[in-house]
């Protein structure tokens, strides 16, 4: 597979990629704190349920792009990667 040339070379043009492109203490916290809630338990817990519901229906690994995602508490579909990332999931507090 080849390499993505453009990787690292575009910047975010959002109000919050902006602001955290200016303010490199800011940028440091926020990667920090990022750090920090993706190491609790409830998260990993959440990141290896999808992951294996991933494995069981055969996706994983295949380079389509897609993964799972939650639409309720108990129910998921795939969608691609990158629109799951942008979701906005209002049902799960943690």
């Amino acid at each position: 597979m080849a390499r993505n040339r453009l990787a690292g070379t575009k910047r975010g043009k959002s109000r919050s990629a902006v602001y955290y492109q200016n303010n490199p203490a800011a940028r440091r916290k926020k990667q920090k704190y990022n750090t920090d809630y993706n190491d609790t338990p409830s998260r990993k817990k959440y990141r290896a349920v999808l992951q294996a519901i991933n494995r069981r229906k055969g996706t994983h690994g295949n380079l389509d792009n897609k993964d799972e995602a939650h639409q309720s508490k108990n129910k998921t579909k795939q969608e691609h990667y990158s629109k799951n990332r942008k979701a906005l999931k209002k049902f799960f507090k943690n």
